[in-house]
């Protein structure tokens, strides 16, 4: 059973997501596969912050990466700096429609068309202190671990099981 599900409750889309958002996020998941890294979306950071998608390299690398779908996307939300704190490297993905150049200098840039994606900018690396990303590590794999744990339910089993909800989507509060 995949995490996607024909009726309309996977966790990981919560309806805030527009049709661009997800079409980026898919390109994006798809190139960071190819290049080996573990892919997250939506997992919520310890400053309670939630990262779009989030990803460990295959050498334990820490990256972040903020989806933007238009100019408006951009200039009203700006929580990003604070993916810093939580991320080696900081990436904003937008789709061709976006100009590029109202993005920071100093992060990564991917362009993705829903197939796939390439960096257009590498993102500086600014290494994190290892409490950090021991955190961000456990995180990651708590909530991948929950979310591979929610794939492999039933529906029926899922509708009669505990609400495992909270942990699946990644927010920080315990189930009920």
């Amino acid at each position: 059973m995949t995490i996607v599900s024909l009726h309309n409750d996977n966790p990981l889309i919560d309806g805030r997501q527009s049709d661009r958002a997800m079409m980026v996020r898919r390109g994006v998941q798809r190139m960071l596969m190819e290049m080996r890294h573990a892919v997250l979306p939506e997992l919520t950071l310890a400053s309670g912050r939630r990262a779009d998608l989030i990803s460990l390299s295959d050498k334990g690398e820490v990256w972040i990466v903020e989806i933007k779908t238009s100019i408006e996307d951009f200039r009203v939300d700006r929580k990003w700096p604070d993916y810093r704190r939580h991320s080696d490297r900081l990436f904003f993905a937008t789709h061709k429609d976006v100009p590029l150049d109202i993005f920071p200098e100093d992060c990564g840039l991917i362009l993705s068309d829903g197939y796939g994606a390439h960096i257009i900018r590498e993102a500086p690396e600014h290494k994190l202190p290892a409490p950090t990303r021991k955190a961000v590590t456990f995180a990651f794999a708590r909530v991948a671990a929950g979310r591979l744990l929610l794939a492999e339910f039933s529906m029926d089993a899922r509708r009669d099981g505990p609400d495992i909800s909270a942990i699946v989507s990644g927010r920080r509060d315990e189930p009920a």
